[in-house]
């Protein structure tokens, strides 16, 4: 009978999976990923978790094939077709640096080449149709494509998202003449104004397409074969959808991996009673970071993805290339760097034994005594200590400085990255982390977050104790969903309040008519008139939207402006299926929780201390730094000043005993 709901996701370094039971049962699994094939790493993680195929009533998937194709430029050769004069768009953007004083670095370059932008003789205006498009100019477009031998084609024609009836007509000409050639039209993936964000996103889309259909079409027939469901794939935005949407809407899926996590992340702290919390997932190749407030997991349309912007509603993550994969190296100056390059899952850190001689952070981590030495991760990987010193002594060769001064050093050059990110994604944001917890999960997670708590200033620390492989949890508990816009430019004065209730009433009819039995949320993007950005708030409420517009503009910016008129932009509609979740529990205690002592050091000093089994922890079990606790598949390092105890739901509250 199948009763198990799975969630896997592939990181950099390791591929997790959760399997939740109809009785609240919770099974895990970590293996090393798969980089040329990550199908390969989820079938191994289903087959390492021991699952029967007839037992697995749904599959939550998420990935970074979206990610890497963007980060690493790996993605279909695409063509551009636009209206005539707008061929540039793309490379003019929005005139600005990637730096603002650094004249020695460039904006990315553009997904696709000038050379395959391609123009049709067409206008429309804000009122309709200005020029009938030009069937002859359109015909020559379909020609110079199959010439081009090109593999997918985004069409952005302008005020499209208002009028599609051109770009419709050029995609329909497009895919009789090319069927083998995926079309992406910005009226159908990004129907919003701002020509720019608009040919980003439907570029980014088509770039994308072929790569992601192809890896989930392999997937789909390997786990066809194995008697598994078909996957649900998470999207950007926090929920899932089939297999088949995320093959057709590739730039939806961008955020994919990170999405999981906060998700979880959100439903384990809510469970532990914490509604404003502070992401913290670091992984073996990057960290991402993510705010919760009241309970609710912040998305955002301004998201860039390796200088890309794609202006879909996604999880407001921010990223960085600090996780326990990353290098440590010296520069020309003779400093100490980190990063951004990782040694992945192959060859991985040089304590991994797989023929990696770099250090990293997870050999610095080794090194100090936070984690173990001989310990097994992923079920294949052996720490071993003497490979980190050597390879950490290796960095100290050319500074100067001894394995000790290396490995404290990497720790913390890390940890400044990571506390620049959570201040990013809290004090950018108008949130003061004092105010918030910090959950820490992904396999390193645990290892830093009392570090980065007392840099910020924050006074909680949440371990939940899937910690490992939350955002497996994550992807098995998360919702159908899909997200419609819709275009609607006016003054907030001057919209009925009738005018309003039938534009998100015809949105709720197009979601009905896709999702069986949906539940909806109402949105919209505000701004003072003249102002050039939105900001997203609730729109349940038709007469609160101007006070709810002004207070979240006061806490994003610091002030707000009640003089001055509102202008509604667009119309958003978040609609989901929820799926059962399960209950979290925490059992007694199981004996004595003990796992012997070890040398850690902290600040320098090595100091013995004890070390526990989290699996042989229970409800209330009392932990005081200095001290490590080791998860099934995380090790979490509670600094001196720390104290806390297991709560009835799984998750380790640690506390500074200062604040």
């Amino acid at each position: 009978m199948r009763e198990a709901r799975l969630g896997v996701d592939v990181g950099g370094t390791f591929t997790d999976l959760v399997a939740l039971g109809k009785e609240g049962g919770v099974l895990t699994a970590k293996v090393p990923s798969t980089p040329r094939d990550q199908s390969e790493g989820v079938m191994a993680s289903i087959r390492a978790a021991g699952i029967a195929p007839e037992d697995v009533a749904a599959f939550a998937h998420g990935m970074t094939v979206a990610t890497n194709a963007l980060l690493e430029r790996r993605g279909a050769r695409t063509a551009l077709v636009t209206t005539e004069g707008f061929r540039d768009v793309l490379e003019i953007a929005r005139q600005n640096r990637p730096a603002l004083y650094d004249l020695t670095r460039d904006r990315p370059p553009a997904l696709v080449p000038r050379e395959l932008r391609f123009t049709v003789r067409e206008r429309m205006g804000p009122d309709g149709e200005v020029e009938p498009l030009d069937e002859g100019s359109l015909k020559k477009v379909v020609a110079a494509l199959r010439q081009a031998e090109v593999e997918a084609v985004a069409v952005c024609l302008l005020f499209a998202f208002l009028y599609p009836e051109h770009e419709r007509r050029v995609g329909e000409a497009l895919r009789e003449a090319l069927p083998e050639v995926h079309v992406s039209l910005s009226s159908e993936v990004l129907p919003e104004f701002r020509e720019y964000e608009r040919f980003s996103t439907t570029a980014a889309d088509a770039y994308l397409a072929p790569r992601l259909a192809a890896y989930l079409g392999n997937l789909g027939r390997k786990v066809e074969a194995a008697d598994v469901p078909a996957p649900l794939v998470m999207q950007s935005s926090g929920g899932v959808r089939e297999i088949e949407a995320a093959a057709r809407g590739a730039a939806n899926f961008v955020l994919s991996g990170p999405a999981g996590g906060v998700v979880g992340a959100a439903y384990v702290c809510g469970a532990s009673g914490y509604g404003d919390v502070l992401t913290f997932d670091m992984g073996g190749t990057s960290t991402d970071v993510a705010p919760i407030v009241g309970g609710e997991v912040v998305t955002t349309t301004e998201a860039e993805v390796a200088g890309v912007p794609i202006k879909l509603p996604t999880v407001d993550v921010h990223t960085v290339s600090a996780g326990g994969g990353s290098v440590a190296w010296a520069d020309a100056g003779g400093a100490l760097r980190v990063g951004p390059h990782s040694a992945g899952a192959e060859p991985g850190p040089a304590a991994y034994g797989k023929g990696g001689e770099e250090p990293t952070v997870t050999d610095a981590n080794l090194f100090l005594g936070y984690l173990r030495d001989g310990a097994k991760l992923g079920g294949e990987v052996v720490l071993d200590r003497g490979l980190s010193e050597k390879a950490l002594a290796s960095v100290g060769a050319r500074l100067g400085m001894d394995p000790l001064e290396v490995a404290l050093g990497v720790v913390e050059v890390a940890n400044t990255e990571m506390v620049g990110a959570l201040r990013v994604i809290s004090v950018e944001r108008g949130l003061d982390p004092r105010e918030f917890a910090l959950v820490a999960f992904g396999g390193a997670g645990g290892l830093h977050a009392c570090a980065l708590a007392e840099e910020l200033g924050v006074g909680t620390v949440l371990v939940p104790r899937t910690s490992g492989v939350l955002s497996a949890l994550g992807l098995a508990i998360s919702d159908v969903r899909r997200d419609y816009v819709r275009p609607f430019l006016s003054l907030l004065e001057d919209v009925e309040a009738g005018e309003l209730e039938r534009a998100f009433e015809s949105l709720e009819a197009r979601a009905a008519k896709d999702l069986d039995g949906p539940e909806f949320g109402r949105r919209a993007d505000l701004r003072y008139a003249r102002q050039s950005f939105e900001l997203i708030v609730d729109a349940d409420l038709p007469g609160a939207l101007a006070e709810r517009f002004h207070a979240a503009h006061e806490r994003r910016y610091g002030y707000r402006m009640e003089s001055e008129p509102v202008e509604l932009v667009n119309l958003r509609l978040t609609a989901t299926v929820p799926v059962e979740k399960p209950d979290l529990y925490e059992p007694e205690p199981e004996g004595d929780a003990g796992a012997g002592r070890r040398e850690a050091n902290f600040g320098g000093g090595w100091t013995d201390v004890p070390v526990f089994d989290r699996g042989r922890m229970g409800r209330s079990s009392e932990v005081e730094g200095p001290a490590v606790v080791e998860f099934a598949e995380a090790t979490c390092v509670v600094r001196p000043g720390w104290r806390g105890a297991v709560d009835g739901v799984g998750t380790l509250v640690l506390r500074r005993s200062d604040v």
